[in-house]
């Protein structure tokens, strides 16, 4: 592992969480390469010059583009959703029955298609749902991915990608070569930047959260961090949905499986003190 690699690596989980191996040198220069080029650096050691002082905002975004991975598809792991639409759903409907509102944040919602699949899950839901405020957040640390997601265009092959026939022509209508969300489902969804170490306290409390498949990314102290700042930003009686593998570890200090797979809860106050405590 060379020096500049080295402190690559430092720099990037001190901004973004985001933890390389020490064998992913290859990988990072091959994402950083067409930023070097571009910018005229003769090695990755000028680039981490400038990426570390942070007087270049721009060159932070594009290094943060590259590093992040975008992977996503509608309705991902089919049975997230199944979950939410009839196990989750109404029991926090049960619960928020007096003031009628629920909010929902899709964390690390990349180029949005896990925040519009709970979209349209929920206006399947439409008659049961009449009446009520609904809320749906979705962030992500790559301002690339935010403003894809935002502009909802999406190719042949990413349609293909786990959404039902049905969906895609009650949803969607054609732009030339790409599909794009009808005006009236893009409207539900606030999408944001927002980095995961950041405070959470800003965006309120929510019903339900969805932050799948980037722990992984993270070192242990990091994760942990996260999860405990997840748990304070759900509301009593909240759900979180994580990975399919990432329902093991530090998440059990904080949560209680539920409803699945990848569903949790907060624990409460004496289970997690019990747990922090082991």
């Amino acid at each position: 592992m060379s020096y500049a690699f080295a402190r690559f690596r430092r720099a990037l989980e001190s901004r973004t969480g985001i933890a390389l191996d020490a064998d992913q040198q290859y990988l990072a220069e091959s994402r950083l390469s067409p930023i070097m080029r571009t910018r005229g650096f003769p090695s990755l050691l000028e680039l981490v010059d400038v990426f570390e002082r942070d007087d270049d905002p721009t060159l932070v975004k594009e290094v943060i583009d590259a590093m992040t991975t975008n992977e996503t598809l509608f309705f991902r792991d089919k049975s997230t959703f199944d979950n939410f639409r009839d196990d989750v759903l109404p029991k926090v409907m049960a619960r928020r029955s007096e003031e009628r509102s629920l909010r929902i944040w899709c964390a690390a919602c990349s180029t949005g298609q896990e925040a519009y699949s709970v979209a349209m899950t929920l206006d399947q839901e439409a008659r049961a749902l009449r009446g009520w405020s609904l809320e749906i957040m979705a962030t992500d640390l790559s301002t690339t991915a935010v403003e894809a997601a935002r502009g909802g265009a999406y190719s042949q092959f990413e349609v293909q990608r786990g959404l039902p026939t049905a969906h895609l022509l009650r949803y969607f209508h054609r732009e030339q070569e790409n599909w794009r969300i009808n005006e009236h489902l893009r409207a539900r969804i606030e999408f944001r930047d927002f980095n995961l170490l950041w405070d959470f306290a800003p965006l309120g409390d929510f019903d339900v959260i969805f932050c799948r498949n980037v722990l992984m990314y993270f070192e242990p102290d990091t994760r942990r961090s996260v999860l405990l700042r997840l748990k304070k930003a759900l509301k009593p009686g909240g759900y979180l949905f994580l990975g399919a593998s990432e329902g093991t570890g530090e998440a059990s200090s904080f949560f209680t499986s539920a409803s699945g797979d990848g569903v949790w809860q907060a624990r409460q106050a004496s289970l997690e003190a019990e747990a922090l405590s082991a």
